[in-house]
Formats: C-alpha cells, sequence, structure tokens
C-alpha cells in the first residue's frame, strides 16, 4: 500500500519554499551589511600592500623586446 504525501507534481511553484529562501537571503543580508566596510577596507589594505604588482603586458612592448621591426601595414 503507498501513501500520497502530497500532490505535487513537481511543476508549479512551490510557494513555501520561494518565501522561506527569500527570508533566509533578507537575514544574511542583514547580517552582513554591516560588516561591509570592514571587509572594503580589508580588500583596499590588500590592494595596497599586499597584492602582488602587475605589470602591463603591451604588443608593442612585446615588439620591442623580441626585435622585431614595425609592421608595413
Amino acid at each position: 500500500m503507498s501513501t500520497r504525501v502530497s500532490e505535487s507534481t513537481g511543476y508549479g511553484p512551490n510557494s513555501q519554499m520561494s518565501a522561506l529562501g527569500y527570508v533566509a537571503a533578507a537575514l544574511v543580508v542583514i547580517v552582513l551589511l554591516p560588516l561591509l566596510p570592514l571587509f572594503v577596507l580589508g580588500w583596499l589594505v590588500w590592494r595596497a600592500f599586499l597584492a602582488p604588482d602587475e605589470e602591463e603586458h603591451s604588443f608593442e612592448k612585446w615588439r620591442r623586446e623580441s626585435g622585431r621591426p614595425p609592421s608595413e601595414s
């Protein structure tokens, strides 16, 4: 004998789970919003002191270093 758990076929919206998801997302935002200034400050300190200096690469620099002549086009 089988027991029916629900009449849902899985094709319709599940409003209870959607509401629970929105409430959970709102709580996460409320908890993390006061920490946003700390994240920004940490990111700025990391970029200023700890991030490796990225050397910009350009096609002209590569051409000069490889000894290739400029294109004639």
